[in-house]
């Protein structure tokens, strides 16, 4: 199965999991609370990737002026942008993974992890799947 129909399974399974949990948590507490609920962590997850992303900023701008690469101040800023992207999607579930997103000891776990196995995770596709490079000349004729 190829990478978009995961993402799409993914994305589609996600959605009822979060349909779910909002009508049982809304037949648990009502409607109303529901609703403050998924605001509330939406407004408190802005700030804190407001707070997170700027600290996050400051040590990448440290990082370069020392001279060294800012890998994990790179991974730790994309992993607060699907955070902040994750809290501000209505739903607990995502709310749970964006605030593990967000929070600094999680994110930095996650970011080394990232890191240390990006040769695992972000491998370009093998030739044995179909993707083939061809080489080839070309000349300009005007």
């Amino acid at each position: 199965m190829n990478t978009f129909r995961w993402l799409l399974l993914a994305v589609l399974g996600l959605a009822f999991v979060e349909l779910y949990l909002l009508l049982k948590i809304g037949g648990a507490i009502g409607a109303l609370p529901t609703l403050v609920l998924i605001i509330a962590t939406a407004v408190l997850g802005a700030a804190l990737l407001k707070h997170q992303g700027l600290a996050t900023w400051q040590r990448l701008k440290q990082t370069l002026a020392q001279g060294d690469i800012p890998a994990l101040e790179i991974a730790e800023g994309s992993i607060l942008l699907v955070g902040g992207v994750l809290l501000l999607t209505p739903g607990f579930l995502t709310d749970i993974l964006g605030l593990f997103c967000l929070l600094p000891f999680t994110r930095r776990k996650l970011a080394q992890y990232l890191l240390d196995h990006r040769s695992q995770i972000f491998a370009p596709p093998d030739e044995s799947r179909g993707r083939l490079t061809l080489d080839g000349e070309y000349r300009r004729e005007d």
